[in-house]
């Protein structure tokens, strides 16, 4: 459960940030080459001539917009999530009354990778207006509703999927919910409950286990149980690793002052924005070295991209933060970030950001913000 139609125009022009973007002269002619990834050429030309020849088969679209929004979350490249809206353009403009659900909720999944929180909670309504027992949309517009801290709104969507789908993703999405309000003792009793059934022991279910493990984890970070919360973490990766665990748990060893352990964590990850700020910072914040020099190049990139900037927003501030050592910008970027999406590690990047500034104005800011949440998180109480 953790994650209206955008363009992207891709352009690299010397000159102000806004620069006019270049209309290419021919359709023959190379704007610019997406990074290589083996295996995918194949796969890619499979999905576009399957798309032209069944460019309104609602099935064949959605899997090639699955696909190209899983590259575009390993690599960490929102061109390739261009590439999933569009996969479903042959529905635009979108409506309830035309548009299959099952291409709604997808279209809604791609916007809320792109940060469109707005877009995406539009269209997951408009699904479930003709399908208002889609679990999946119920999932998503439960999840957004959290990453925007409207915290009784999300309690109201994961009770409405508790009457249609498995009582697992409802009773864990309480609990996620549970655990931001300070209910630490309430949510960690249903993990540990939600755990221990049988029928999440077998292999098949490793998967739904290492979820359910983080999100255990990241209850005992609110708590303030860090040996807790580690052994969390270890009992997620034994039981299977993925992308976000990774970084979840990079984060936690770089507060625990562990930042020898993250190199060997991210070694085999694609190297997308996130896994280059945490390798950055876990050297130490030397903006010399090749992972930051990278990263760097790609935030100045990203600022000629229309729109770019806000997806961009916490990467930027954190790494302004840890590794450029420039508070007074980290809070600026911070502030950008906190406007679309408040999850804890945006509140806790937020406040110490005010504190390294020293602008007690933003500090108390931050607090308002808690208080408005309705958010207890220990790391937070900590920092200010």
């Amino acid at each position: 459960m953790r994650r209206l139609v955008l363009a992207f125009v891709f352009f690299i022009t010397a000159g102000a940030a806004l620069a006019a973007p270049r209309i290419p002269s021919s359709d023959d002619e190379v704007v610019e080459s997406l990074p290589y990834v083996a295996g995918w050429s194949s796969n890619e030309r499979l999905l576009r001539r399957e798309l032209a020849q069944r460019p309104r088969d609602a099935g064949v679209a959605i899997r090639a917009a699955e696909a190209y929004l899983e590259l575009a979350r390993s690599q960490g490249d929102a061109r390739y999530a261009g590439y999933a809206m569009g996969a479903l353009r042959a529905w635009e403009p979108l409506s309830a009354e035309s548009t299959p659900p099952q291409v709604l909720v997808m279209h809604a999944t791609v916007a809320q990778f792109l940060h469109d929180f707005d877009g995406a909670e539009a269209t997951l309504k408009m699904a479930l207006t003709r399908q208002p027992r889609e679990p999946q949309a119920w999932i998503t517009l439960a999840t957004i509703q959290r990453v925007r801290g409207r915290l009784a709104d999300s309690d109201a969507s994961c009770r409405s999927l508790g009457e249609i789908g498995p009582a697992l993703y409802a009773q864990a999405c309480l609990a996620e919910n549970a655990a931001l309000r300070g209910e630490h003792d309430a949510a960690r009793s249903t993990f540990t409950t939600l755990l221990a059934s049988p029928s999440l022991q077998g292999p098949r279910q490793a998967d739904t286990r290492q979820w359910l493990l983080t999100s255990l984890a990241e209850v005992e970070e609110l708590a303030g149980r860090p040996a807790e919360a580690g052994n969390a973490y270890r009992q997620a990766l034994a039981a299977e690793r993925s992308g976000y665990l990774l970084l979840a748990y990079s984060d936690f060893l770089l507060q625990q002052g562990r930042p020898a352990e993250v190199p060997a964590l991210l070694a085999d990850e694609p190297r997308s924005d996130a896994v280059l700020l945490r390798l950055a910072v876990a050297r130490r914040g030397d903006a010399s070295q090749p992972d930051a020099k990278e990263l760097k190049a790609r935030f100045e990139a990203a600022a000629m991209r229309p729109g770019a900037a806000a997806v961009h927003a916490r990467e930027h501030a954190m790494f302004a933060l840890d590794v450029e050592r420039d508070p007074a910008r980290a809070l600026e970027l911070a502030r950008t970030n906190i406007r679309l999406q408040r999850e804890p590690v945006d509140l806790l990047l937020f406040a110490r950001a005010a504190v390294a500034a020293k602008d007690a104005k933003a500090e108390e800011e931050v607090r308002a913000l808690m208080k408005q949440i309705g958010m207890r998180d220990a790391r937070i109480d900590a920092v200010l």
